[in-house]
């Protein structure tokens, strides 16, 4: 107790720099985007391989938040996310020494651990940092590292491919600079779990949800599903169809591309806060349904506008309802159980990028990438509308 009262005048911004660290490692599990074509390249495999490289990432993520999920209410939050910084370093490190699908299928897995533990634990470090009357300003903190992170991978990997020398190489060298710099961050900031119990005492467990918790859970679930499934497939064929079916070969502009849809989410966070949670998750569905609908056009019909568009809708119909997600799970659950709810939350989330990424992957061979997108975004139409109808029949309760 007495650490957390020395650091106490710096509680106003400590949130800030644990958002920064929560940004660093959602930044590495997606630098790879925009450099799969000079992988296909370099090594020959096919749209099916790439899909199953993207997946393996999210499988390692929904491992993490099934097996340790729920680890940080127990030991802290901090010794939690410098382990996760070191799988980050690890996954960098598999990138650098690159010689074949093992190595890439070894550091989509190490980045895939770095983002389990990061995604729910750092989503409930930031907002218990938070001081009195900041609260909103933390969940929307949280929630735009997550997607901020996420978008700033693929646009700094994709001007440095561009632009700079060793394409391959550089990205992941600067990342581990920040991995390095995030870890002293979080060295610096007080720890939130009160009793935190030290790791050897930790005693993983599948996640379980608190009987408050459950009422929300499954409208917020869906909806996170339902954006996290058109985010995993724009990110992981979007760069193929730019380069085989539009013409675009600069893997800035690729990169600027992929940003611009985690962009959007974060300016969907930031609408969802006016909104509220009540409103914000059925209309980011139908606000999603739309970006869906464009991103059918572009593929249909060879179209980099109706791209850029879906990207931009999309994106957004994403950040509400993902911040509405997270908002009703964390306001509902108790603070000991904060860690393990938003991890739970998480697995559903992270079920939608992995199965859908790997259909359209499967796809691709028989009836081409333009065909597979289509098939997926009809399915995601179906649900996306089931998810809003559910809403709109059964709203999240709010205090």
């Amino acid at each position: 107790m007495s650490d957390r009262q020395g650091v106490r005048p710096a509680r106003s911004t400590a949130y800030l720099g644990a958002a920064g660290a929560f940004a660093v490692c959602m930044a590495g599990t997606t630098l790879p985007t925009p450099l799969y074509g000079l992988y296909q390249e370099q090594l020959g495999f096919s749209e099916l391989i790439v899909t199953v490289v993207f997946a393996v990432y999210a499988f390692g993520v929904i491992g993490v938040l099934l097996v340790a999920g729920n680890v940080s209410d127990t030991v802290g939050r901090r010794p939690v996310l410098l382990a996760g910084l070191g799988f980050a370093a690890l996954s960098a490190v598999c990138f650098l020494l690159e010689g074949g699908l093992p190595f890439l299928y070894a550091g989509r897995l190490m980045s895939g651990f770095s983002a389990g533990l990061f995604t729910g634990t750092a989503t409930a470090y930031v907002m218990e940092l938070a001081p009195p009357g900041r609260e909103g300003r933390a969940a929307f903190a949280a929630t735009a590292a997550n997607m901020g992170g996420l978008g700033l991978g693929p646009l700094v990997a994709g001007v440095l491919a561009q632009y700079a020398p060793h394409p391959l190489e550089l990205p992941f060298v600067v990342h581990l600079v920040l991995v390095a710099i995030a870890a002293g961050v979080l060295f610096a900031l007080p720890e939130t779990v009160a009793g935190a119990r030290p790791v050897s005492e930790a005693r993983p467990q599948l996640p379980s949800l608190p009987p408050e918790v459950r009422r929300v859970f499954v409208p917020a679930g869906v909806a996170a599903f339902t954006g996290f499934s058109l985010f995993g497939v724009f990110t992981s064929v979007s760069p193929a169809f730019l380069t085989g079916s539009l013409g675009v070969h600069n893997r800035a502009v690729i990169g600027l591309i992929v940003f611009s849809a985690f962009f959007a989410s974060t300016v969907g966070q930031l609408a969802a806060g006016a909104l509220g949670v009540r409103r914000a998750l059925p209309v980011g569905c139908a606000v999603l349904i739309v970006g869906l609908a464009l991103l059918g056009g572009s593929l249909l019909h060879d179209e980099l506008s109706l791209l850029v568009l879906s990207a931009l809708v999309g994106g957004t119909g994403q950040g509400l309802s993902l911040r509405g997600a997270v908002g009703a799970v964390a306001g509902a659950a108790p603070p000991e159980a904060r860690g393990g709810s938003l991890s739970s939350l998480f697995v559903v989330a992270y079920t939608g990028i992995s199965v859908p990424v790997i259909g359209v992957g499967v796809l691709t061979g028989p009836i081409g990438l333009e065909d597979a997108g289509v098939a997926f975004i009809v399915c995601m139409v179906v649900l996306t509308a089931f998810a809003g109808l559910y809403l709109v029949r059964r709203p999240v309760a709010t205090a």
